[in-house]
């Protein structure tokens, strides 16, 4: 038997985006500021500032009613990227826990694998592991003009520009509508802005539980975090931009991937649902997936994200399971 979490689909409805986005204008508005006085028009690609630090706890708690054997839970937890560095500061796991294991996938999400041999009726296991995230805000690059789309994307790239799941990229009507945007605009970043802007200015914010995709967005003319971000995605991929979702709790948004005039490449955030910020991401909470394509045991299809799962070989009862993410401490201001 599996259990899957439906963590991250927990997205935030617009009433509550626009409450954050409003005590976050400030904050973006000082970062700003900051980010102009200390960069120089030489300096390509984001700019990381004002890191600040957060205690999170990441763990899971099963009850199991009946006997149970060889269970096996995973659950999603941060990593490092350029924006945030993570440590573990504490560790806890009762008695019936043989191992705690972590697992990369595709180097875009770490999984936490929990085995535990046995369950007897009645009795509790649980694990929790508190992590240390230090993440900046990301600011836009000071000259724009000198970045441009990849001419020769590396292999790793190349996922970046394939269809994802509920990223309809070969989709006519969304090809369609790419050409459309693009037309009379004159650098890559211009390109990959205009697409932006249009995604923000016609797509209509309207929370929905279920998942519905780039495509169902355009058709019709509204959706969430999710389904703006995928047609976001969409389009820039259609471009032969490498675009992909990046999640952290409770939200997600996508970023794309330009090279400077020296030929690094470098990846930028932009908010698709909630206050603008193109190229930029005033927002500390963890990192916990960047990708939208992940092949997983047991799945015959390609996942849009990496859920978290509790698997048990035998069991009598079907365990109870709880998920943890957790903020225990650390700045929270976040758009």
């Amino acid at each position: 038997m599996k259990y899957h979490s439906s963590f991250p689909r927990r997205r935030q409805p617009l009433w509550l985006l626009q409450f954050l986005g409003a005590a976050a204008f400030a904050l973006t508005c000082w970062i700003s500021s900051a980010i102009q006085a200390q960069q120089s028009p030489d300096t390509p690609g984001i700019q990381l500032v004002a890191p600040a630090k957060q205690q999170w706890e990441i763990g899971v708690i099963i009850q199991s009613p009946g006997t149970c054997t060889g269970i096996t839970a995973a659950v999603t937890v941060p990593k490092s990227w350029p924006e945030q560095a993570v440590k573990i500061i504490n560790q806890q796991k009762s008695s019936q826990v043989r191992s705690i294991r972590f697992q990369t996938l595709s180097n875009d999400v770490t999984r936490m694998v929990i085995s535990i041999p046995r369950l007897t009726a009645g009795s509790e296991a649980r694990v929790m592991v508190t992590y240390e995230v230090t993440k900046s805000h990301i600011g836009a690059p000071a000259n724009t003009e000198i970045f441009r789309a990849a001419p020769l994307p590396s292999r790793s790239l190349q996922r970046y520009l394939l269809p994802s799941p509920f990223i309809e990229s070969r989709d006519p009507k969304i090809r369609a509508l790419s050409e459309q945007i693009i037309t009379n605009h004159g650098s890559d970043w211009e390109k990959v802005e205009a697409l932006y802007d249009w995604v923000r200015e016609n797509i209509h914010y309207k929370f929905d539980p279920q998942l519905r995709g780039a495509l169902t967005a355009l058709e019709n003319k509204q959706g969430d975090c999710e389904e703006m971000t995928s047609l976001f995605i969409a389009l820039c991929r259609i471009n032969k931009i490498p675009a992909r979702s990046v999640w952290i709790p409770g939200h997600c948004y996508p970023e794309f991937y330009l090279e400077d005039e020296g030929g690094k490449g470098h990846w930028f955030p932009c908010q698709a649902a909630g206050t603008r910020a193109f190229g930029s991401m005033p927002d500390y909470r963890p990192i916990l997936q960047k990708g939208d394509s992940f092949r997983l045991p047991g799945k015959r299809t390609p996942q849009r994200y990496v859920s978290d799962t509790l698997q048990a070989r035998n069991a009598t009862i079907n365990p109870q399971v709880q998920f943890i993410r957790r903020q225990v401490n650390g700045n929270s201001t976040d758009p």
